[in-house]
């Protein structure tokens, strides 16, 4: 199962994005699910791995957002709801399934959140060791299978400088990332999903909105083509 969570820190804001293409290849299964998710009315999150952990998180995080994103260290807020739930699933998991050996099963699972605590903003994830990252600093993290090739795209669109840019900059490059990786990778899929968190609130985009975005890239695309045609006149 492939799948990909971003977060990434703006001038003005944090954007967060998703495929949504959920993967399972022991029962032979392909489907979208919803991968974002609202903390409150001033984060969001985003989960990969096991998907009975993640429903699990989906529900503590649904109804404690506030005592989350008010707390004075918002990763130890995440680890001590997180590392309950990670235990309680690989204590009762069962490695040795024959029939299920190919279904990458695991409950290993990461956790991504961004947002705002007061006028803090924060990347944050917790790996299925429960350790705690944060990201504020750099400015873009991402998790799931497909990290590595997001971590590889975002690194290549480095010389724009995102972080020194608005959130409807950072909403264009998040989307073209994922766009490359559903073309390098055909377990990563849309529709994709995408969140502009601001210090006034979180808002995810609409398929309107989103298809509004899709055309700032293409316009995106059109300019950098036009740069290079005329690179060596």
């Amino acid at each position: 199962m492939v799948t990909v969570v971003i977060a990434l820190r703006c001038a003005d804001g944090l954007v967060m994005a998703s495929d949504s293409q959920i993967t399972d290849p022991g029962r032979g299964l392909s489907y979208p699910a919803q991968k974002l998710h609202r903390m409150g009315e001033h984060a969001a999150w985003g989960g990969s791995g096991s998907r009975a952990v993640l429903f699990d998180l989906e529900q503590i995080f649904h109804a404690e957002p506030d005592a989350i994103l008010e707390a004075d260290d918002i990763g130890r807020a995440l680890q001590q709801r997180t590392v309950p739930v990670l235990k309680h699933h690989y204590d009762n998991f069962i490695e040795d399934v024959p029939a299920a050996k190919t279904s990458g099963a695991t409950p290993a699972t990461y956790v991504l959140a961004a947002g705002y605590a007061g006028d803090r903003p924060f990347i944050v994830d917790i790996d299925p060791h429960g350790l705690i990252g944060h990201y504020e600093e750099t400015g873009f993290q991402a998790v799931g299978s497909g990290a590595p090739m997001a971590q590889q795209a975002y690194a290549l669109l480095a010389n724009f400088r995102m972080t020194e840019r608005s959130v409807d900059h950072g909403l264009v490059a998040a989307l073209r990332v994922l766009d490359a990786l559903a073309v390098s990778s055909p377990s990563v899929g849309g529709p994709m999903d995408l969140c502009r968190i601001t210090a006034d609130g979180a808002h995810h985009l609409d398929p309107d909105e989103i298809d509004g975005v899709r055309a700032q890239v293409a316009r995106w695309l059109k300019l950098e083509q036009r740069v290079l045609d005329e690179l060596f006149d």
